[in-house]
């Protein structure tokens, strides 16, 4: 283990494992919060077809996903309120972009071995293989994300807790619904690094989700979706080098630690809430002042 502590590989998987579930951590509770669940999955589909495509014609495959999802942002956004009832046909394009991923990934594989476990890390994750130019991309792209949330922060928050009110009082609700999408799009690019295209709602809904269970509050719940993420990533990364029984994919562990902890603060809400009526989201006066 101490050898292991040393090794640029295992630090390599750390900063990025950190950066990436730190950043879905913020970006989830958002997420979460304005129910769009669905983009979060629009966005893999799309990510994956970039990811593939651009490791064919040889350049990296982070930087293809970024550019597949920043340009299915703005498509989604442009469509604005009239994408709402047409999941059928949004739903046909992304089986479109799952299927011209699989055809990218199949043409690559076929080319070497090699390429096949390159395409093997698309899906499942390939932390391990994580160099100091993957780490520099996810910075990059996590810290344009998380600067806009912050800028954002206030009138972001209102809109996508109450959009009708937050519209009302002049907060351009559809602007910022294009610039979340924008952010969710580097999010989701970022966090195929460490957990793959199948596993992404393992950081960016997991975590979230499992925060605003507990907390209501919005400081503190992404506090603790960020706490949780990164949380969730080193224990998963701590038991593929330990090992258990047999040695794991940290996707597995990845996934299954998020999944034990949303299902733990699920029965944690029922039991605190068991005797009370349920509490109605937490915005503060001063929050909703910053908006006007």
């Amino acid at each position: 283990m101490m050898a292991l502590s040393g090794s640029q590989i295992i630090l390599n998987a750390f900063l990025g494992g950190t950066v990436v579930a730190a950043t879905a951590g913020v970006v989830g509770y958002f997420l979460v919060l304005r129910a769009h669940a669905f983009a979060g999955e629009a966005f893999t589909d799309i990510g994956f077809a970039g990811a593939t495509g651009a490791a064919l014609v040889g350049v990296p495959a982070l930087a293809g996903m970024v550019v597949f999802s920043l340009l299915a942002a703005a498509g989604l956004g442009a469509l604005g309120k009239r994408i709402r009832g047409r999941d059928i046909e949004v739903g046909m394009v992304l089986s479109f972009a799952l299927g011209l991923g699989v055809l990218f990934l199949s043409i690559y594989s076929h080319e070497s071995a090699t390429h096949a476990l390159s395409g093997v890390g698309i899906l499942f994750g390939s932390t391990f293989s994580i160099d100091a130019n993957d780490i520099l991309t996810a910075l990059a792209s996590c810290t344009l994300a998380v600067g806009i949330v912050v800028i954002t922060f206030r009138p972001l928050l209102f809109s996508s807790i109450d959009p009708d009110s937050a519209e009302t009082r002049g907060v351009p609700t559809r602007a910022l619904s294009v610039v979340f999408l924008v952010v969710l799009a580097l999010t989701t690019a970022a966090c195929v690094l460490v957990v793959g295209v199948l596993l992404v709602a393992s950081l960016l809904i997991a975590p979230a989700a499992a925060a605003s269970n507990v907390s209501k509050r919005p400081g503190r719940s992404i506090g603790l979706s960020v706490a949780t993420g990164v949380g969730i990533t080193w224990s998963g990364l701590l038991l593929t080098f330990v090992g258990t029984v047999r040695h794991l994919p940290v996707g597995f562990y990845i996934s299954a630690l998020a999944a034990i902890t949303y299902a733990a603060s699920l029965a944690a809400r029922r039991i605190r809430r068991a005797p009370r009526a349920a509490e109605p989201v937490h915005l503060d006066r001063e929050t909703v002042h910053g908006t006007q």
